[in-house]
């Protein structure tokens, strides 16, 4: 049984409805390769099955895993790799300028995939900054539950590890572990990593002197834009920074934002007074 439309935008209205994400009509091809894999776990000849099987006997487990499927992890190590020269450059030493010596820095890697990004920050942290362990906070958050534990993990594969990550740092932070390679345990204690829907109420975290927001913004409409961005402007200092994905802005969107040039990338921080 093949993908119809009535299926199809069955499972559109359920990712939407659980994370905000939009599914574009034209992505059938999407939901077939992501859910295939979910349709044979389950003794199912397609994914056509799928959706009929969990439309007609729902679990919340079920759900969850469809949803958890056609959400993008997309990621790599320094993923365009200006916002973290600029967090070293210009905004590392602002913040340590403007903080006590015994005030650690609180930083948010939000949908953190698998855990490049924060890794990627604490590599730069340990590097620059004496027992940086110490002295900052890293919450890296995703929807999906796999992505969390993977994070919490610490462990890449050598194909995931060539994408983008410097051989040095590689020999300094990492250890072979069988045929992967696993995080330092002084980054891991760095890093925090939970489970955090943004389309939701948001936890108590924070409150963040740095928000890594990238590649997230452009997979909602602009409603749910808006709400995520107050909401996440809540969790963070007066004087924080937020960085954005390359096509990702706050113009036009939420005009409580003063976007900041910082050599070829940009950050955005929260306008006092709004």
């Amino acid at each position: 049984m093949s993908l119809t439309a009535t299926s199809f935008d069955w499972v559109r209205e359920l990712v939407r409805k659980e994370s905000a994400i939009v599914l574009q009509p034209g992505k059938e091809y999407l939901v077939e390769a992501r859910l295939l894999p979910i349709a044979r776990q389950m003794g199912l000849p397609d994914v056509g099955k799928l959706v009929d099987t969990v439309r007609t006997r729902p679990s919340a487990d079920d759900t969850r895993k469809i949803v958890e499927a056609l959400t993008t992890n997309e990621t790599s190590w320094f993923r365009d790799g200006d916002p973290f020269t600029a967090l070293t450059s210009t905004v590392l030493p602002a913040l340590l300028s403007a903080r006590g010596a015994n005030e650690r820095l609180q930083i948010w890697s939000a949908a953190c995939s698998s855990g490049q990004e924060p890794y990627t920050i604490a590599m730069l942290l340990d590097d620059a900054l004496p027992n940086a362990a110490s002295r900052v906070s890293i919450t890296a958050t995703d929807l999906s539950r796999e992505m969390v534990q993977r994070t919490r993990a610490g462990r890449f594969s050598q194909l995931e590890v060539n994408r983008g990550l410097p051989a040095p740092m590689l020999v300094r932070h990492f250890t072979r572990a069988g045929t992967e390679w696993e995080v330092s345990a002084n980054l891991r204690r760095m890093v925090n990593a939970t489970e955090c829907n943004l389309a939701a109420p948001l936890p108590r975290m924070g409150p963040f002197d740095v928000v890594y927001l990238r590649n997230v913004l452009i997979y909602f409409d602009l409603p749910t834009k808006q709400s995520i961005l107050r909401r996440v402007r809540d969790l963070m200092r007066p004087d924080g920074w937020l960085f954005l994905g390359a096509a990702e802005t706050t113009l036009g969107v939420d005009d409580s934002w003063e976007r900041v040039v910082i050599g070829r990338s940009s950050a955005y921080r929260p306008l006092k007074g709004k």
